[in-house]
């Protein structure tokens, strides 16, 4: 497991990760595989995450999709919470403690900090690919830029045509 921190200590880290997401899910194209391996991927890599997955975009609302943690809110709407700010910015969103973020939605009261990364593809917005942490601001700038690179190498190694 990786213990990358918010004051960016461990950005080393990162390449490995994508090498090793690389390796995953080059043989699978599959949405739905590669979404749940990347899923338990982050999940059991990170250190400090009690979730991991996906929220996808239907019909301009997010929809639970596979993830790794807790039972979570099935929908979301695009005007909401941490996820739907990201969705209808089609911006990453870090935030430190989600409880003064205004619409925080508490699908698990023991999340602190969250970090949610818009998956867009050719245009389209799939979805979103969202980070809980009971720890308070876990996610620094190096964190946001990694996983960032590995949501790219995500959507780039998989079929997202009917999402």
């Amino acid at each position: 497991m990786i213990d990358l921190d918010s004051q960016g200590q461990g950005l080393e880290g990162y390449p490995m990760l994508c090498a090793q997401l690389e390796s995953l899910l080059a043989d699978e194209r599959d949405f739905v595989a590669n979404a749940a391996q990347f899923s338990a991927f982050l999940f059991n890599q990170l250190e400090d995450l009690n979730w991991a997955g996906f929220y996808l975009n239907r019909n301009e609302e997010l929809v639970l999709g596979p993830f790794q943690g807790q039972v979570a809110c099935v929908r979301i709407a695009f005007n909401r919470g941490v996820c739907g700010a990201a969705a209808a910015t089609r911006e990453t969103q870090r935030v430190e403690d989600v409880h003064a973020f205004p619409g925080h939605i508490a699908c698990d009261s023991a999340s602190n900090s969250e970090l949610v990364v818009p998956l867009v593809k050719d245009g389209a917005l799939i979805g979103v690919l969202d980070l809980d942490s009971p720890k308070l601001a876990r996610f620094g700038a190096a964190d946001q830029q990694g996983i960032e690179q590995l949501a790219a190498i995500f959507l780039r190694l998989t079929d997202c045509s009917h999402y």
